[in-house]
């Protein structure tokens, strides 16, 4: 009888097209979704989702992307805190290209928020890869 080894049925192998395509999607809504104003039920909430978007946006682009390198999440990371400073500036800008406000004002507070979703993301993952070089090395003194 021939044995198979069982394959994983929790991820999806994806091709870097189709990683590519479902980050410009999710990117896309997530901007347009910082572009407009919160509903006023999270608005006392705003710098926790702040953090929160972001610590989940860096896993997810971890996930995909880094593949357990640390120069890849190194620039996800700078990636990342970009595009935090750039959409504040972009509220900024469409406030007085508009002439109205359909969101806030530019925030530094807010880029605070988002720089400490990216280092709590970030400190979880260095040490899940400490962890990890650490438990390889231990493995192949072992053998």
């Amino acid at each position: 009888m021939l044995f198979l080894k069982p394959r994983p049925t929790c991820f999806m192998k994806l091709s870097t097209s189709q990683k590519i395509f479902l980050t410009i999607v999710c990117f896309a809504v997530a901007i347009v979704g910082f572009m407009v104003k919160l509903p006023s039920v999270f608005r006392h909430y705003d710098k926790e989702l702040h953090t929160l978007f972001y610590f989940l946006a860096a896993g997810f682009l971890n996930v995909l992307f880094a593949d357990n390198k640390l120069i890849r999440h190194i620039l996800i990371f700078a990636i990342l805190s970009l595009m935090s400073v750039s959409i504040e500036y972009a509220q900024e800008y469409s406030n007085t290209l508009l002439r109205k406000m359909i969101h806030g004002r530019y925030d530094p507070e807010d880029i605070i928020a988002n720089t400490k979703g990216l280092v709590a993301f970030s400190v979880l993952w260095l040490i899940y890869f400490a962890g990890r070089l650490i438990y390889r090395n231990s493995v192949k003194k072992a053998e």
